[in-house]
């Protein structure tokens, strides 16, 4: 699990996982038909797809099952907030990536940082100036909080 994956589980966001953005090879994955088999009866036809409807209650998502009242986005300013006013350190979370870091109980090292830089694909010429590559850092946990489904202002993301 990557840094960014244990950030998102600290926010209550750690359903959805970087492991499932990256690519899948096809000649690795088990239980694959060969390329030339068709599997027909796994197939629904063109009249049972025009004629039926996904599970669930009305107004459900197919995917889910549940109502969009049912789920809801993690409000990641406030939840921080919350966090940093039970917390004994006076943190600033909005500007720091080391204080955000440490506010959710995560290894804040300049290697941690490195780690999470290359994770989030930081920019070469950043890497090497550790305030240049904690800016970026900061804004761009913030921006793939914001695109994992986090609710978060505009002015923290890039």
């Amino acid at each position: 699990m990557g840094l960014f994956d244990k950030i998102k589980e600290k926010l209550g966001m750690g359903g959805v996982s970087n492991e499932a953005h990256k690519p899948v090879d096809p000649t690795t994955t088990p239980n694959q038909h060969a390329t030339d088999t068709v599997v027909d009866s796994q197939r629904p036809t063109a009249a049972h797809n025009a004629t039926t409807t996904p599970p669930g209650p009305p107004g459900s998502s197919p995917l889910t099952g549940t109502t969009d009242a049912s789920f809801s986005a993690v409000d990641v300013p406030a939840k921080l907030d919350g966090m940093a006013a039970a917390h004994s350190e006076q943190l600033n979370w909005r500007t720091s990536i080391v204080d955000l870091l440490k506010l959710l109980g995560l290894d804040s090292s300049l290697e941690a940082r490195k780690q999470l830089a290359i994770e989030l694909g930081c920019p070469q010429e950043q890497m090497g100036d550790s305030a240049a590559m904690n800016m970026w850092l900061h804004k761009a946990v913030m921006h793939q909080l914001a695109e994992h489904g986090g609710t978060v202002p505009p002015e923290l993301r890039i």
